[in-house]
């Protein structure tokens, strides 16, 4: 039986920052528009955190079904190295779905009822990924989703349920949030295009190729620059989110030097704290100017 500590290690914390830095930026946007509100900032952030660790378990469960995760040189895979029966592993994919979705209930009814429809369609894009007999993330089509629902709806979301409106501060920092969010799953399927390739996982790193999915990683991770300047339009003072160029740059190194297998974990780590830092330090910079 898997332990505590796998178990917290099979919800892959790494990827956490993929829930916070959404609620984040998306708070400081709606504090731009003079409307940030603190409780549903809350609610939001346990919406996205329920529904990372329930999309985080569901992948789990889904590809140690398939045998997809027979051999890894990741985090632990509760199903695929046996640690925890595939129906327990399901089990706690569907508590940590229902967490999420009566939090997002709850803040689409004291915003705007029609956030609903965008909730469900959150945890169908969260199951389907892996689940279902046609998963997307097998198709290549991960990074866009991660982009849509990391990226565009969870930090409009978050300004949406707090200001009711979006503008294009929220938007520019949403395009950032989820070019991010999606850097974190490159770099995650370029350690993986061997045993992806070989399971017939097409990923898009592995429809890519490795010297390509390189270039598509670092791309990425520019985009937090380029959304930078872009902000500095509506305040010079969100030029700290220049404080993330260190761990991006760390970030990036080992993806830059050709390194594979494992010496691409600490990539996931370093580009979920750059993008957290980007977040908290451009929406603080939002808030204060207003």
């Amino acid at each position: 039986m898997a332990s505590f500590a796998q178990w917290v290690e099979g919800a892959r914390p790494r990827t956490l920052p993929n829930a916070v830095a959404p609620v984040v930026a998306g708070t400081g946007a709606a504090a731009w528009l003079g409307s940030a509100v603190w409780w549903k900032a809350l609610l939001a952030l346990v919406v996205a955190l329920a529904l990372i660790v329930g999309v985080n378990y569901a992948n789990d469960y889904s590809d140690g079904i398939r045998g997809t995760d027979d051999d890894r040189a990741g985090p632990v895979r509760l199903v695929g190295s046996r640690l925890a029966t595939p129906r327990s592993v399901l089990a706690a994919a569907v508590t940590s779905l229902s967490v999420g979705a009566a939090a997002g209930l709850v803040l689409a009814l004291l915003s705007a009822p029609w956030l609903i429809a965008v909730g469900a369609a959150c945890i169908a894009g969260a199951w389907l990924y892996t689940g279902g007999s046609k998963p997307y993330g097998y198709a290549g089509f991960g990074e866009v989703a991660v982009f849509v629902f990391f990226g565009l709806v969870a930090v409009l979301g978050t300004q949406y349920t707090q200001a009711l409106r979006v503008d294009w501060v929220g938007l520019v920092s949403a395009v950032s949030i989820g070019a991010l969010s999606s850097s974190v799953l490159v770099a995650n399927n370029l350690r993986d295009i061997p045993t992806d390739a070989q399971s017939r996982k097409m990923t898009l790193a592995v429809r890519l190729g490795d010297a390509r999915t390189r270039v598509l990683y670092q791309a990425l991770l520019a985009t937090g620059a380029v959304a930078t300047l872009a902000l500095m339009a509506a305040t010079p003072w969100c030029a700290v989110g220049f404080l993330a160029t260190p761990l991006a740059l760390r970030a990036v190194a080992p993806v830059r030097s050709r390194r594979g297998g494992r010496d691409l974990i600490p990539v996931l780590r370093d580009t979920g704290l750059a993008m957290v830092v980007w977040a908290i330090a451009v929406a603080a910079a939002l808030a204060l100017a207003r």
